[in-house]
Order: C-alpha cells, then sequence, then structure tokens
C-alpha cells in the first residue's frame, strides 16, 4: 500500500503508445508490438482475450489505413490497461466518423467496423468512436481481462 492507503498499480497497468505510418506494412506490425506490449507487461490474459484484441487492432489499424491514409499520413495506437480492463484504440486525422453498418452478404468487404463491435460485445466489452480534438478520430475497444 501506498501512503494514501491504496494499492499500487499492478506491474502490468499502464498506457502505452505508438505511432506508425499509414500504409499497409502498419498492419502486422501494429499487431505484434501489440502482441509484445501485453507479452512483456505480463497481462494475465486468457489467450482467447488476447486473440480478440489483436483482431480489433488489426481491423481498426486495416480501416485508417485503408479510409484515411491521405488526410492522416500517420495512426496512432493506444492501448491502456486497468486492474480489470485492457483498452485498443486507434487514432486518425480523418474527421469521416464511421458506424458500424449491418452485415450486407452480398459484400466483399466493409465489415470490419461490424466484427469490431461483436467480438467486443461479445467479451463483455464495450466501443465507440469519437472526435479528436484535431479534428480527427478515434475508435476504441475496451475488452474485460479481470473478473467481472
Amino acid at each position: 500500500m501506498d501512503v494514501s492507503g491504496n494499492a499500487p498499480p499492478a506491474r502490468y497497468e499502464g498506457v502505452w503508445r505508438f505511432n506508425a505510418p499509414s500504409t499497409e506494412e502498419s498492419v502486422p506490425q501494429a499487431r505484434r508490438a501489440v502482441r509484445d506490449l501485453l507479452g512483456r507487461q505480463g497481462l494475465p490474459a486468457d489467450p482467447d482475450l488476447v486473440y480478440a484484441l489483436l483482431l480489433i487492432v488489426s481491423e481498426l489499424v486495416t480501416n485508417s489505413v485503408r479510409h484515411a491514409a491521405l488526410l492522416s499520413p500517420e495512426v496512432g495506437v493506444e492501448v491502456a490497461i486497468g486492474p480489470q480492463w485492457v483498452r485498443v484504440a486507434v487514432e486518425d486525422n480523418h474527421p469521416y466518423r464511421p458506424k458500424a453498418l449491418e452485415a450486407d452478404f452480398g459484400q466483399t468487404g466493409g465489415r470490419g467496423l461490424l466484427l469490431v463491435r461483436e467480438i467486443t460485445l461479445q467479451a463483455g466489452g464495450v466501443c465507440d468512436v469519437e472526435h479528436t480534438a484535431t479534428g480527427g478520430k478515434v475508435i476504441w475497444a475496451a475488452l474485460p481481462h479481470g473478473p467481472r
């Protein structure tokens, strides 16, 4: 306990952020960086949760690279780990705020945000899209890793 009587944060708690170019190569790099970070921090998470987080990061970075690269030469990735939640967020400078659309099974693409929403809800988490102070957007998903 610290002087205020609170338990200190667990070793794995914290916030990490990195930027990557808005290129296709950044998708697997972001996924590896998040996977390595979770492992390095010793997050006590089920492998299915880690897989879900990595899939979400892949989908969100892919969306930024494909749809925002003209206005956003870089994409920001943030991982925040708290005592019970892991939050991954992807930020770009494009002002368009996408919405998860209903699945159109005739389409071969365009279901990334729907997939993110479904994975997040199935894990008991929450996700959203918000505007940034600079006029861009951040899309995030928070999934529980602690006892519910």
